[in-house]
């Protein structure tokens, strides 16, 4: 799923270990997530909007035209 963890990540000032270990996962999850390879639980979603002080809308939104 196409995101915007990276972003979000980098203008809260985090590294992908600091993220990673605030969230309760791997770095090699978020570099997973951040590719767009990994496609998180809405819980994790959530965790990851609250680290980084983002809404999910502004990390995690698709689109209706992404679905087709």
């Amino acid at each position: 799923m196409k995101n915007n963890v990276r972003l979000a990540r980098i203008k809260a000032g985090l590294t992908q270990q600091e993220l990673a270990d605030t969230v309760g996962i791997t770095r090699q999850t978020v570099s997973l997530i951040e590719k767009g390879k990994y496609n998180p639980s809405l819980k994790l979603c959530l965790q990851i909007c609250y680290a980084v002080n983002a809404k999910l809308d502004e990390i995690f939104w698709i689109d209706r035209e992404g679905f087709e």
